[in-house]
């Protein structure tokens, strides 16, 4: 039954890098569904439960996965699995927003994923204290933005929210955990495998080998942090008319999960995960 009112896959197509549109929506403060003309709004019901800064259960059950979004993980159950620094902040900080309220729900990808949640940007309904639940927790810094392939609309005004929650040291961003890092600390990176880092540096050499292009930010290629692109995610970049080998000697910012083979290196699979900070 889920799958039959949500599954919907949209082909999306974006102009530029994030952080090109990003650096001119930081005025912006959009509040409302009308924030992304994009979406497909449909009635959500009441949230009944929050589980998480970046997921809420509605009265009719549903599950809605906050896209565009990651707030700080707590274990619900799982084993051994940490608590991350302000974990139970922000899930009280969404607790105190969208609890017992009323909510519309905005499509603009994928609409379920395997686990049956509801993939979808989340609105208060009441006029009087209209809200949009990503912007607000991205703004208090207590989410940051996390993007996929099949959901890429709204991510200009949460990548604005975030540059400025940053800058002021929000939440998340006054805390080592969630500390950008250094492209050149590969040591440091590499400890890193397994999580999910925003990582700051200057592409020494951007490079295509087959169907695959790689960003080195070293010259030791087996030890040095690489960013890969691979040949599905260089149709989107083409999509939109990017091309990643012009990235050579730009300083960039990029954001994953790190893996450690040949070295830390993040796989690019969309290009919203790259933010050009500043040009050769």
């Amino acid at each position: 039954m889920v799958k039959k009112l949500f599954r919907r896959a949209v082909r999306l197509r974006r102009t530029t890098f994030a952080s090109m549109t990003a650096a001119m929506l930081v005025g912006l403060n959009p509040a409302a569904a009308e924030a992304c003309e994009a979406l497909r709004l449909a009635p959500g019901g009441v949230v009944a439960q929050v589980t998480d800064g970046d997921t809420v259960v509605l009265d009719s059950g549903l599950v809605v996965r906050l896209i565009g979004t990651q707030a700080p993980k707590l274990p619900l159950g799982r084993e051994g699995f940490p608590t991350w620094p302000l974990a139970p902040e922000a899930k009280s900080a969404l607790e105190a927003l969208v609890l017992n309220k009323s909510v519309r729900l905005g499509f603009g990808g994928e609409e379920i994923d395997r686990y049956e949640r509801a993939l979808a940007h989340l609105f208060l309904d009441d006029a009087a204290e209209s809200a949009w639940a990503q912007l607000h927790m991205v703004q208090a810094g207590l989410a940051r933005v996390y993007s996929f392939p099949d959901n890429r609309q709204c991510l200009d005004q949460l990548f604005a929210a975030e540059a400025q929650a940053r800058a002021e040291r929000l939440g998340i961003w006054a805390d080592p955990y969630y500390s950008v890092r250094a492209a050149d600390r590969p040591a440091e990176l590499a400890r890193l495998a397994g999580s999910y880092e925003l990582v700051e540096g200057r592409v020494l050499l951007a490079d295509r080998n087959g169907s695959r292009v790689y960003l080195n930010f070293g010259r030791i290629w087996k030890e040095d942090f690489t960013v890969v692109i691979e040949a599905p995610a260089l149709r989107l970049f083409a999509e939109d008319g990017l091309d990643p080998l012009t990235l050579d000697g730009a300083l960039i910012r990029v954001r994953g999960w790190v893996d450690d083979r040949d070295g830390p290196r993040i796989e690019v699979t969309h290009p919203e995960q790259i933010e050009v900070l500043a040009r050769r």
